[in-house]
């Protein structure tokens, strides 16, 4: 008989599926899509606003928290949720396939910010699902699981995609990530289970953005609160910025949807599971200072090394290299980072308050990418196609340092968390 424990990170792996592969189709996906249809770069980076819709998650988070969907309710207060925004994602992703981007842009857009819109929501849920399914110590197991189910929809949203949308199209593409999503609510149904939240606090809305916001202050401190916010915002703003400009680099340096999916997205999946478990036994063994500090340092050094790739000769084996290292150091920090948010969280109000803290390590880095098409072509003006791409990371990588200036200089706050 599988032990509990066991079901329930399987269950939360199945869950990591069902929220990456949204992201990833609207974040990564789409953009391969409309740069291989020809979609200016700017507007790529413009389009990626659209994420946005994840990091203003807070705003609709009070409802989620508050009650069940008015669907499903007999599958529990979370799980309802997610099986509802699971179906709309589905249904959005059906009628895109159907869209021509190149003449029907907004519509298009449109489509796709109801798939992020219905991911952020079931993002919310399934986050408060997992912080209430286990004490702080076995978070680090149910992160883990979580990221790596994360990381197989990237697989297959993107690397999967990428080779199916150069052999047949992008339309019977995004069809087929529907049925993979239907699958996945077998999950919510049939193999995991939810007990109703004791410690959760039902307010009104107005409560709702208030109270909890209050409680994190209390808990911490002015200080120490202004300061842990500051780090959530800048934690990730490297990988965040330069994301909306991954797969239009690959395509720009001359690889094939083929190459990208192939090579580089299998590749980049390998090494970001082994850097999710190494996450895991870095949050165990360092703690969380030097593990926070360590993942900052590597996804900055490795994130430099494109700037590197930009400048040489299409080269695939060095292309998969960098990106192994860099999926490396991405998936230590996932594992970390939804660690140190999972510690600032109160069971109290856990699902306003790790979508308040995940909009916020969002919103900065989705704003800057919003111009990260601006900021390439900007670049290349100035310096040339090839090194415009190199200042372009340059720039990125630079952006790791304040959050890692902030880190050491609060090292005592992080090691009073071991």
């Amino acid at each position: 008989m599988i032990k509990q424990n066991t079901l329930k990170i399987i269950s939360f792996t199945g869950y990591g599926f069902a929220s990456g592969l949204p992201y990833v189709l609207i974040f990564i996906t789409l953009t391969a899509w409309l740069r291989d249809v020809g979609v200016d770069l700017s507007l790529i980076g413009f389009i990626s606003w659209i994420m946005l819709t994840y990091s203003l998650k807070f705003l609709w988070a009070p409802f989620v928290d508050r009650s069940p969907s008015s669907f499903f309710k007999r599958f529990g207060h979370r799980r309802s949720w997610i099986i509802t925004m699971q179906l709309l994602i589905i249904l959005s992703l059906i009628i895109l396939s159907f869209i021509n981007p190149v003449t029907d842009l907004i519509i298009f857009a449109l489509f796709a910010c109801v798939i992020a819109l219905a991911g952020s929501i079931q993002d919310i849920a399934i986050d408060a699902y997992r912080i209430e399914s286990a004490a702080l110590e076995d978070q680090g197991n149910l992160a883990a699981g979580y990221q790596f189910g994360y990381r197989i929809a990237i697989l297959v949203g993107s690397s999967f995609a990428l080779i199916y949308a150069e052999n047949f199209s992008w339309s019977l593409t995004y069809q087929l990530m529907a049925i993979l999503m239907g699958l996945n609510i077998l999950l919510s149904v049939f193999i995991s289970s939810e007990k109703p939240n004791s410690n959760l606090k039902k307010l009104n809305y107005q409560q709702s953005l208030i109270e909890p916001v209050r409680d994190f202050f209390d808990r911490f401190g002015i200080k120490i609160a202004s300061i842990l916010l500051l780090i959530v915002a800048t934690y990730r703003l490297t990988d965040i910025v330069m994301g909306p400009m991954a797969n239009p680099f690959y395509i720009d340096m001359g690889y094939s949807l083929s190459e990208i999916g192939y090579v580089v997205k299998i590749v980049a999946l390998i090494a970001t599971i082994i850097g999710v478990f190494v996450g895991g036994i870095f949050i165990k063994r360092l703690g969380l200072y030097h593990s926070l500090l360590l993942g900052a340092f590597l996804v900055m050094v490795t994130n430099l090394c494109f700037s590197y790739a930009s400048i040489s000769d299409k080269n695939l084996f060095l292309l998969a290299s960098i990106v192994a290292s860099d999926s490396f150091a991405a998936g230590i920090v996932g594992t970390v980072n939804i660690t140190f948010l999972t510690s600032l969280v109160s069971k109290k109000y856990p699902g306003f308050q790790y979508a308040l803290l995940t909009s916020l390590m969002a919103f900065l880095g989705k704003v800057f990418g919003g111009f990260s098409g601006i900021f390439v072509e900007n670049f290349q003006l100035i310096y040339g196609f090839n090194y415009g791409w190199m200042s372009f990371y340059i720039f990125t990588s630079m952006l790791a340092i304040p959050a890692i200036i902030m880190i050491v200089l609060n090292k005592n706050f992080f090691l009073s968390q071991r």
